[in-house]
């Protein structure tokens, strides 16, 4: 089955933008000091930019062959959800991005959801192993 094809032309989030030139750092600007997120394999969420830093680096390194395929969201909304699919390994994963943003514009919530159960739990190893060796 083919992506749908996203409107020409159109803006995409800053966020979205910094992930796909993988500049971290951009898009660890883009987060409230106070962000909460929610990984799709820890319970407990992450608080803080600080806390999100190395799991956003991490997950960069991870992720193959990672592309957003679609973007839901107005330009001006503060409610976007960036769906994408990538690989860890030879898992095929599918996911999805939910952002939410203050009136200044940042990310203070950040969920993260990721399917199938089997992508998911490779995620997880790998993240635990890449997170470990930075550690």
């Amino acid at each position: 089955m083919s992506e749908p094809a996203e409107p020409r032309g159109r803006a995409v989030h800053p966020f979205r933008a910094a992930i796909e030139s993988r500049d971290v750092d951009a898009a660890l600007a883009l987060l409230h000091e106070d962000v909460i997120f929610r990984s799709p394999v820890v319970f407990t969420p992450y608080r803080g930019r600080f806390a999100v830093d190395p799991i956003l680096r991490a997950v960069i390194e991870v992720f193959e062959d990672f592309r957003y395929t679609r973007e839901i969201g107005a330009p001006d909304a503060s409610d976007h959800a960036l769906l994408f699919r990538t690989r860890v390994g030879d898992k095929q994963l599918e996911g999805c991005d939910f952002l939410h943003s203050d009136t200044d514009g940042r990310i203070t919530e950040f969920t993260v959801m990721i399917r199938p159960l089997k992508g998911t739990q490779a995620l997880a190893e790998a993240m635990s192993a890449r997170l470990s060796d930075s550690a």
